[in-house]
């Protein structure tokens, strides 16, 4: 998720069940957190034969946990690699602990989850398209609504989208944790089909914005709360390369709009039904997630353990419904506060990996992206082709292609090294292509150098940069602050995004594309130094390990 922008972008409060949660300091507990803390106890007594406190005045717990790790081949099949994680837990935090016993190997699960990453990649699809469709049909929707001498009514009708994803995607985290994640993506089908149908049957600029608007707060949504569903629906071994998958589908909707505007030559009212037809996957989006199992760490934290145990059993198999229930069981240790607040984020306890999430999305927009794409169909007309539609056509292979290189790497080489790689390799492109547009010596080949180094970066971009931060997001952020969290970096995309497409073209013309592609090239290299310090790895390990190292209770 990010999502990785096209020409076309030049760019949760949360409602905690406070009844069902109350702090715990020594002073009693609500009586509905007993009957959650009972639930759980039972469930590790009855399947687990064994259940056991531990004393509120150990400071530190060792738990022992073992995780299998697999390549994108360990879709089908796994190896095991034990791994040991330390958490910490304070007297406040912790009410009782349930001893969590060595996860065992384990062959192919009985459970199905690809299906329900491919129902919840329908809103990156719908993402990339919508980001994608105002390319081609700006020209001819200007002409028919009256605007093709306006500009700057045409830069409304492509700003506006990037207005309402900003709206969209602080405002999903918070749907998120009040409702759920498919009753989310349910309410989010609403304006994604509004939207669509008003700017299809458009007779007005007014009309068009609107509809415009209401799109975007749909992929707005979708983009907070579809890597999301799919981090806390995967199992850990494959978890990198579904996550990932969100990415791919991404730049699938994108082209998809590149082809759906091939008509338009012949057919000039054809751009109504390329914004009509987005409507057709938000409806199968809905109705999908009607048939989707609720994310099992949502239903947990909830106090619905049984619905919890069946969301399990679809996803991973019964043979794993006690494993994952035990990883639910001990990361909950030391979580008897309420969910988490919009100014939680800002506390001392979480600011570091929240800075983490947000500096990810900056760093992703400020090493140029949409520059890139940007300029590229005039790179490559300097380089002998004329055609736009294969200028777009060629970036849009590099990037599908070097993200679909990603799902198979993500969990062999982890998200840490191919982050690091992905802006080494960025970085080194826009100096070439900086090269190109200034060394003398290299003027014969200035052309194919510029080609070259466009399509180096994008390939780089879509190796790390593009799809690993909407992907590790939502395992370095702890359960309680998750959707907000998310919510909050993804605001941050948005944000910048639209910060950089008013400005670009005035820094372009203040000191020269050159320069500006070196001051990118400067970014790349800032937040690989970044993310070797700040980022840590994630691959082969659960949410629960994860949070419990990474946000100890205090």
């Amino acid at each position: 998720m990010q999502a990785s922008t096209y020409s076309s972008v030049k760019g949760r409060i949360g409602f905690g069940a406070e009844h069902q949660r109350r702090i715990s300091l020594g002073f009693g507990e609500s009586t509905s957190r007993r009957r959650v803390s009972m639930l759980r106890s039972q469930y590790m007594t009855d399947r687990s034969g064994c259940c056991g406190g531990l004393s509120l005045n150990s400071a530190t717990m060792g738990i022992e946990l073992g995780r299998a790790r697999m390549g994108v081949d360990g879709i089908f099949g796994s190896s095991a690699k034990p791994r040991s994680v330390k958490a910490q837990a304070s007297e406040e935090d912790l009410e009782a602990a349930v001893p969590v016993i060595p996860s065992t190997q384990h062959g192919k699960s009985s459970g199905t989850v690809l299906p329900f990453v491919g129902v919840a990649c329908l809103g990156a699809i719908l993402f990339g398209y919508h980001l994608g469709v105002v390319n081609g049909a700006l020209e001819y929707l200007s002409k028919d609504l009256g605007i093709a001498e306006n500009p700057v009514v045409q830069g409304w009708i492509v700003s506006t989208l990037l207005a309402g994803a900003t709206v969209g995607s602080f405002t999903g985290g918070a749907l998120a944790d009040k409702f759920g994640r498919t009753r989310t993506f349910q309410l989010d089908a609403i304006p994604l089909t509004i939207g669509a149908f008003l700017c299809a049957t458009a007779q007005s600029v007014q009309t068009m914005i609107i509809g415009r608007l209401l799109a975007g707060i749909g992929i707005g949504i979708s983009s907070a709360i579809v890597p999301l569903y799919i981090s806390e629906i995967s199992p850990t071994e494959i978890r990198g390369a579904l996550g990932s998958v969100n990415q791919l589908f991404i730049c699938i909707g994108i082209l998809s709009a590149l082809v759906a505007g091939l008509p338009l030559a012949a057919n000039p009212l054809w751009w109504r039904t390329m914004f009509g037809i987005s409507a057709i996957p938000s409806i199968l989006l809905a109705v999908g997630m009607c048939f989707s199992p609720e994310s099992p760490r949502w239903l947990f934290q909830q106090g619905k353990i049984p619905q919890a145990e069946k969301a399990i059993k679809t996803l991973n198999g019964k043979e794993r419904v006690a494993e994952v229930i035990r990883d639910l069981s001990a990361g909950s240790q030391g979580s008897t506060e309420p969910d988490a607040g919009w100014f939680d984020l800002f506390s001392t306890r979480y600011w570091k990996v929240v800075s983490v999430g947000a500096a990810l999305f900056l760093f992703q927009q400020l090493a140029g992206i949409n520059a890139v794409v940007y300029y590229s169909t005039s790179v490559f007309r300097s380089a002998g082709i004329a055609s736009d539609v294969a200028a777009s056509a060629l970036v849009g292979a590099a990037n599908v292609f070097g993200t679909a290189v990603a799902s198979s790497l993500m969990d062999r080489q982890g998200r840490k090294s191919l982050l690091i790689t992905s802006f080494g390799g960025m970085a080194a492109s826009m100096m070439l292509l900086s090269l190109s547009f200034t060394w003398k010596v290299l003027a014969p080949y200035s052309g194919p150098l510029a080609v070259l180094g466009t399509v180096l970066y994008v390939l780089s971009f879509s190796l790390g940069a593009g799809p690993v931060p909407a992907l590790l997001l939502p395992e370095i952020f702890a359960s309680r602050i998750r959707a907000k969290a998310v919510a909050l970096s993804l605001g941050m995309h948005w944000i910048s995004n639209f910060v950089i497409g008013l400005y670009f073209l005035s820094v372009v013309n203040k000191f020269g594309i050159s320069s500006v592609y070196l001051g990118f090239a400067a970014v790349c290299l800032l937040a690989v130094l970044y993310i070797s310090g700040n980022v840590v790895e994630t691959k082969g390990r659960s949410l629960e390990e994860i949070e419990r190292e990474l946000n100890p209770a205090i």
